[in-house]
């Protein structure tokens, strides 16, 4: 009895790794309707291969995405057309942001690599007035509530891999090579820092084990 959860587990974790689809690429299209229409310029940080940045040069006359990881760099700069208005730079996202500030900055999946409260500053310093920060977190999970939504996401993950694949076996997305690391704050400890730096921070847990933040500078 011990060693069946264990199979079903190890049994799961087979078929979603042979059935791989982007979490975070999910959430694009909500990321999207938390921004304006038109923007001037924004800022990815964890730009990775570039899917979000590229989405965002759609509505932005400027976007610069900016990742720790120079190999992840390389392909999003190669993923992305000429003529489109978005550029990649391999650099630190506490001391590298490049302009002094953007109408949006956004950050996926990339915020649990860094120093929280100050990455949230450091944020805040860069966001234009009127701008938009949008962040898609990880935590990690401490209440009940997180557990019952990785409970409920465990079986919707394995079919909306299936779906998206067809049924069939694929590789996974140029998104989902980038290194990761797990996160090690609980969402409640990432709602108080938050609250702190960033007054009327809108948080939210969510499916696929993910969290939404949305800031406003006024």
């Amino acid at each position: 009895m011990t060693t069946l959860p264990h199979r079903a587990l190890r049994a799961l974790d087979q078929f979603n790794a042979a059935h791989p689809w982007d979490h975070n690429a999910h959430y694009h299209p909500w990321i999207l309707r938390q921004l304006p229409e038109r923007f001037d310029s924004a800022l990815d940080v964890g730009s990775g291969s570039g899917d979000l940045a590229r989405l965002l040069a759609g509505r932005a006359g400027t976007v610069h995405g900016i990742d720790s990881d120079p190999e992840i760099t390389t392909q999003a700069q190669e993923l992305t057309s000429q003529g489109t208005p978005a550029t990649f730079t391999t650099a630190d996202a506490l001391t590298g942001i490049p302009a002094d500030s953007y109408d949006v900055i956004t950050c996926v999946a990339a915020i649990h690599h860094l120093p929280f409260t100050a990455a949230l500053t450091v944020f805040r310093r860069h966001l234009a007035p009127g701008g938009t920060l949008v962040i898609l977190g990880l935590s990690r999970p401490t209440t009940p509530g997180d557990y019952l939504l990785g409970a409920v996401a465990s079986p919707l993950n394995a079919i909306t891999g299936w779906l998206k694949n067809r049924g069939r076996t694929a590789p996974r997305p140029v998104a989902m090579t980038a290194t990761t690391r797990p996160a090690d704050m609980s969402f409640p400890d990432i709602v108080r820092e938050a609250q702190a730096v960033l007054p009327g921070a809108r948080l939210r847990r969510r499916l696929f084990w993910r969290y939404t933040l949305v800031w406003h500078h006024r």
